[in-house]
């Protein structure tokens, strides 16, 4: 799927002030309100928008620590596997992967002691084999995607 000039602009705009109205994102933009909220619906048709949940710090939570686990799965359970893995509250993410883990979890904890209390319920999961933690020290680039909007509104 291919972003018009339009969209893309219209995506900068919300990404450098999420806050703005409707009436505030055409002003800036030059285009009727009308134009904005049709392209606001057609881009929510087309799941250009991420959950809200991913702007809500799990810090804030009580959860400061962060770790990301390395899963190796039995793969012809990898759907049950995925689904008891959901039932985890602190398992945030899970992406499937190629190479030596068969699926990488980004999990919060409140401290050393429930990280390795997630582990043992990860572990405890019919089909998991083993995990690998890595205790994430630092986010030195957050998750953006401006830079792919800033990038494809040059080429327009």
């Amino acid at each position: 799927m291919r972003l018009d000039s339009t969209d893309t602009r219209l995506l900068l705009a919300m990404a450098r002030d999420p806050r703005r109205t409707v009436v505030a994102l055409a002003t800036a933009l030059g285009i009727s309100r009308n134009t904005v909220q049709a392209r606001l619906a057609q881009l929510e048709k087309k799941a250009v928008f991420l959950s809200f949940e991913r702007r809500i710090s799990p810090a804030a939570l009580g959860y400061p620590l962060m770790a990301f686990v390395h899963v190796h799965v039995q793969q012809q359970q990898l759907a049950a596997i995925t689904a008891q893995l959901a039932g985890i509250p602190e398992v945030v993410e899970a992406h499937g992967l190629t190479g030596d883990a068969d699926i990488l979890l980004r999990v919060v904890a409140e401290d050393a002691e429930d990280l390795f209390r997630i582990n043992k319920a990860i572990l405890a999961v019919p089909g998991v084999e083993r995990c690998d933690t890595n205790l994430a020290m630092g986010e030195l680039i957050p998750f953006r995607v401006t830079p792919l909007l800033e990038r494809g509104d040059a080429e327009d």
